[in-house]
C-alpha cells in the first residue's frame, strides 16, 4: 500500500522529500512525470498525491483537475514556489487539499500530508460503508461490521432466517439484540408478514397479560373496549419479547401453552383464538443463569432456544469500532446538519482502546457528541468518553491506560506477524523508527517471540 506519491521533475526535490517521508514511516513512490502518475491513480487509491506545480507536459494543476474528475476526495497537495502561492490558492478553491512552499519544511509537510491521509481514509471507510448499505440485502444494511465475530454472526442468521424456528438472543445491554431480530424478520419467511416488538421489562406486571393477549371490554376496570394483544397482532409475521426474563412467570406460563396450542384467549373472553407466528426472543443475560436465578421457567426456555444466538459486546469485535463511528457521525452530521469533523489518528486509538460498557449504543451516542461538539477535534473524544464515565458513576481504567494497552498490543501483534520485520512493522504502523524503539522499550516489548505468543 502506497501512502504518498510524489511528483516533481526536479531529482532533489523527490528524492528528499521521499527520504523524509520514509523516515516518518511512510510508504512512498515518486514520480518525474505526471502522466506516469496518473496510471497508477485510480479511485481505490488510499494515500495522498503531492506534486510540483510547474512541471512540463501535465502540471500541477492540470494533474490536480484531472484527479478531481477521478475522484474529488482524493487529496492533492502541490508544491510551489514563493511567486506560486497566489495559484495555489486558486487551486485550493478548485478542490487541491493544501499547498508547501518550496524549499519545504520537513515537518510542515509532514504534519499537512498526515492530515490529509486522515481525510482519506474517512472518506474511504464512509464510501465502503455506503456501498455496503446499498449494495447489500436487509441483514447487511443493518449489522454493521466486518470483523469475525460478526460475520460469524452474519452467517448464523443466514442460515436459521429462512427457517421458522424460534430464535433466543443473548447479549450485554446496547450491543443491538433487536437489530439481530429485525435482520432475521426481513430474511425470513414471514419476513412480509407485521413486525411486533414487546419490551416485557418496560410492562407492568398487572398488564403484562393483557399487553401479551389482548382483552375484551370490561374485562376489568379500566377495559373500555376490546383490544388485540402482541400476541394476536404478530399473527402471520414475528413477534420479538424483548427481556423475556422480565415477564412474570405466571404469565410465562400463559405463553408457553400458548406457544404450543398456537391459540390465546383474550382476557374476558371464552373463545380461543388461532395464532402463528416466529417468535424471537432476546435477554441480557445467560439463558441458565436465568433459569437458576428463578426468572426464566425452563419450560419456556425450551420453547424459545430452538436457535440461539449470542451478540458479542463491542470490545470483542474492536475491528468494527472505526466503521460503526464513522458510519453514526455521517448519519448524526446529516441529520443535524453539521460538517464531519475527521477523527484524528489518536482519538481513533481512545475509541479502540476503551472498554464500551454501554456497547454500541454508547458508541452511537458518543459519535452524535462529537459532531454536535464545539472542542477542537482532538480534544472531544477524551472529553466525550470521560464524561460518559462520570455519567455512569465508573471507576473505569483511565483513558492513558486504555490508550497504551492498545498501543502495546498493537506494536506486538504486528511484531509476530512480521516475526520481528522492523521495516514491516514500520509501513504498517506508520511510525518513525525513533518511535517506535521508543514505545518497545516502554512496553517491554522483545524484537522477536517464541512460537507461544509470549513477551
Amino acid at each position: 500500500m502506497t501512502d504518498v506519491i510524489i511528483i516533481d521533475d526536479e531529482r532533489t526535490v523527490r528524492e528528499s522529500a521521499q527520504q523524509w517521508l520514509e523516515l516518518s514511516g511512510l510508504s512512498v513512490r515518486v514520480y518525474s512525470d505526471a502522466k506516469e502518475a496518473l496510471a497508477y491513480i485510480d479511485s481505490d487509491f488510499s494515500g495522498v498525491v503531492v506534486s510540483d506545480v510547474k512541471m512540463s507536459g501535465i502540471d500541477g494543476l492540470a494533474l490536480q483537475k484531472k484527479i478531481f474528475e477521478l475522484d474529488p476526495g482524493i487529496p492533492v497537495v502541490l508544491f510551489t514556489g514563493h511567486g506560486d502561492i497566489a495559484m495555489a490558492v486558486t487551486a485550493i478553491r478548485d478542490g487541491a487539499y493544501d499547498f508547501v512552499e518550496k524549499p519545504f519544511d520537513p515537518e510542515r509537510m509532514l504534519e499537512i500530508i498526515k492530515r490529509a491521509m486522515e481525510k482519506r481514509q474517512l472518506v474511504l471507510e464512509n464510501r465502503d460503508l455506503r456501498r455496503e448499505m446499498q449494495n447489500s440485502r436487509g441483514m447487511e444494511s443493518k449489522l454493521i461490521g466486518t470483523s469475525k465475530k460478526m460475520r460469524e454472526l452474519k452467517r448464523e442468521i443466514a442460515n436459521i432466517a429462512p427457517t421458522a424456528a424460534n430464535v433466543l438472543i443473548s447479549g450485554a445491554t446496547g450491543t443491538g439484540k433487536e437489530v439481530v431480530a429485525r435482520s432475521i424478520h426481513a430474511l425470513s419467511m414471514t419476513g412480509r408478514g407485521p413486525y411486533i416488538a414487546l419490551n416485557c421489562a418496560a410492562i407492568p406486571v398487572s398488564m403484562a397479560e393483557s399487553e401479551l393477549f389482548g382483552h375484551c371490554s370490561g374485562a376489568f376496570t379500566s377495559a373500555q373496549g376490546d383490544r388485540i394483544g402482541k400476541l394476536e397482532a404478530a399473527n402471520g409475521g414475528t413477534l420479538f419479547l424483548d427481556e423475556v426474563n422480565s415477564m412474570p412467570l405466571d404469565v410465562q406460563g400463559k405463553l408457553l401453552r400458548a406457544l404450543e396450542c398456537k391459540e390465546i384467549t383474550p382476557l374476558g373472553s371464552n373463545k380461543a383464538k388461532h395464532v402463528e407466528f416466529r417468535l424471537i426472543s432476546a435477554m441480557n443475560e445467560d439463558p441458565q443463569e436465568a433459569v437458576r436465578n428463578g426468572k426464566l421457567r425452563e419450560d419456556l426456555l425450551f420453547r424459545l432456544n430452538t436457535v440461539e444466538l449470542v451478540v458479542p459486546p463491542l470490545r470483542e469485535r474492536r475491528d468494527d469500532i472505526s466503521m460503526l463511528f464513522s458510519f453514526f457521525m455521517e448519519r448524526a452530521a446529516e441529520t443535524w446538519d453539521k460538517p464531519v469533523e475527521p477523527l484524528p489518528s489518536e482519538s481513533l486509538a481512545v475509541l479502540m482502546g476503551y472498554s464500551w460498557p454501554g456497547n454500541v449504543r454508547e458508541l452511537k451516542n458518543i459519535a452524535e457528541r462529537y459532531v454536535l461538539s464545539a472542542l477542537p477535534p482532538r480534544e472531544r473524544i477524551p472529553k466525550l468518553l470521560s464524561s460518559s464515565s462520570e455519567d455512569r458513576g465508573d471507576s473505569a481504567v483511565p483513558l492513558k491506560d486504555q490508550v497504551n494497552l492498545f498501543e502495546r498490543n498493537l506494536i506486538k501483534e504486528s511484531l509476530l506477524s512480521h516475526k520481528g520485520n522492523i521495516k514491516a512493522v514500520l509501513a504498517e504502523l506508520m511510525i518513525p523508527r525513533r518511535t517506535l524503539n521508543e514505545k518497545m522499550s516502554k512496553f517491554n516489548l522483545k524484537r522477536l517471540y517464541k512460537s507461544s505468543r509470549s513477551g
